[in-house]
């Protein structure tokens, strides 16, 4: 699936993007590799629920959302116990840091 998020009165669109199942919310990027498609977590009320990363043996781009308007993102490391955004959110997407992301990451985040 593609997803189109908007930040900053810009937008760029996820050509690539895996929806998960509420046990696939679980897992999320646990034992993968850097090379793993990005994940989009839907929720059906607002949340401010925290994320960890155990188990992810490398770097990831989380970013929450309202909607597909970006409220809060983060590079969460390996091995992080919670990370939490500043506002409640319905979406979440961990886009995991490598080439093949570059162009969304740095459209986030910046170069």
């Amino acid at each position: 699936m593609k997803l189109r998020i908007s930040y900053k009165n810009k937008s760029i669109e996820i050509p690539k993007i895996k929806k998960v199942s509420e046990l696939g919310k679980i897992k999320g990027l646990m034992f993968t590799t850097s090379l793993t498609t990005p994940l989009l977590f839907d929720f059906q009320t607002p949340t401010k629920t925290s994320i960890h990363s155990f188990f992810v043996f490398y770097s990831f781009l989380a970013i929450w959302l309202n909607e597909n308007k970006i409220i809060d993102f983060k590079i969460v490391h390996p091995f992080k116990l919670a990370v939490s955004p500043k506002k409640p959110f319905t979406r979440l997407i961990e886009i995991p840091i490598n080439n093949k992301n570059k162009k969304i990451i740095d459209f986030i985040v910046g170069k």
